[in-house]
């Protein structure tokens, strides 16, 4: 990036397709993990252990790593509220940018071809009053066969800050039903729990507005829950490749000036050690009762309608009484 002069990044174009790329991630980074132009950051191996050519291996950033985007499933372009932008460059920590692309299908390189998935920014000439940031909430853990489950994740605001949440995204991979996430107020029997997004993950994967004008400040705290059903004989656990799942909650969000969430990932373990049920913060009978359901349309599949991803057999059910979960927290489902 310009070292001299900031860039302000206003809005984001994919330029790839779901039949390659699996997903893609756009990081700042202070210094990037390599200074080759394509580096093996092993973030997705290739799990059936062959390898197409030999790329250095190298994180993604040395230092300074933040998301910046995030885009799967043939999403559309994203762009940012009036007067909202990335700053990049000049006297921000972010130095670079560097595009990771988890691949989907590797035949056409396993046959001497070349891609150019990537994404094209558009940038403002001027300076903008509003910066934005992102903050990704995202387990561990592991599902059993045949069962239904959710990851769950939740992370206090210490920063002095006041977070404007506008648009979020959802990724899982082929198990996930729908992904959720809360602005968490309070205490006790006083605590509100805020919705900021939910969606199907099996829908096209780019950031869609917030439907509620939700403030996030220091003392709040935000919490993600992913719901999954594993269909398969064996169970599936979080991890980096496409037989593994993921469970991500992208939350983007503008400030007035520059001063940013520096803390922008928060984790958890996920199933079996952490639940919302085990955090002393957290009220679970406050959670929204459609939480862990799958919405109506747009952020839904229609109702009857299959979902993708190898749920063949499970379709959406917009019902009035939902059927709870057989344990200690009742969840609806």
């Amino acid at each position: 990036m310009d070292q001299d002069k900031p860039t302000y990044i206003t809005a984001f174009n994919p330029a790839a397709t779901s039949k390659d790329a699996h997903h893609i991630l756009l990081f700042g980074c202070t210094e990037p993990g390599s200074h080759q132009k394509i580096w093996n950051c092993g973030e997705m191996a290739i799990s059936d252990g062959h390898s197409v050519k030999s790329y250095e291996y190298a994180p993604t950033c040395a230092s300074g790593s933040t998301i910046i985007y995030a885009w799967a499933l043939d999403a559309d372009k994203t762009e940012l509220p009036e007067d909202v932008a990335f700053k990049v460059g000049g006297s921000t920590s972010i130095k670079y940018l560097v595009l990771q692309v988890h691949y989907a299908n590797l035949d056409k390189f396993k046959a001497g071809g070349t891609d150019r998935s990537g994404l094209i920014l558009t940038k403002s000439p001027v300076p903008l009053p509003k910066r934005a940031g992102v903050m990704l909430l995202e387990t561990d853990g592991a599902i059993a066969p045949y069962s239904l489950e959710a990851f769950e994740v939740a992370c206090g605001i210490e920063q002095d800050i006041v977070m404007h949440p506008f648009a979020f995204r959802t990724h899982a991979h082929k198990l996930g039903l729908v992904n959720s996430g809360y602005r968490v107020r309070g205490e006790g029997d006083d605590q509100e729990w805020t919705e900021i997004g939910r969606r199907s993950p099996q829908l096209p994967q780019m950031f869609y507005p917030t439907q509620s004008d939700v403030t996030i400040k220091q003392g709040d705290r935000v919490a993600a829950a992913c719901t999954m059903f594993n269909y398969q004989s064996h169970a599936v656990k979080i991890g980096a490749t496409g037989n593994d799942e993921m469970c991500n909650f992208y939350m983007m969000y503008w400030v007035d000036g520059d001063e940013i969430l520096e803390n922008d990932v928060c984790t958890s373990p996920g199933p079996p050690q952490y639940y919302f049920g085990y955090d002393r913060h957290l009220n679970v009978d406050k959670i929204p009762e459609n939480a862990f359901r799958i919405p109506p349309p747009p952020n839904g599949p229609a109702p009857g309608e299959p979902l993708q991803g190898g749920h063949h057999h499970m379709t959406t059910q917009h019902k009035a009484n939902p059927r709870k979960r057989q344990n200690r927290f009742n969840y609806v489902f």
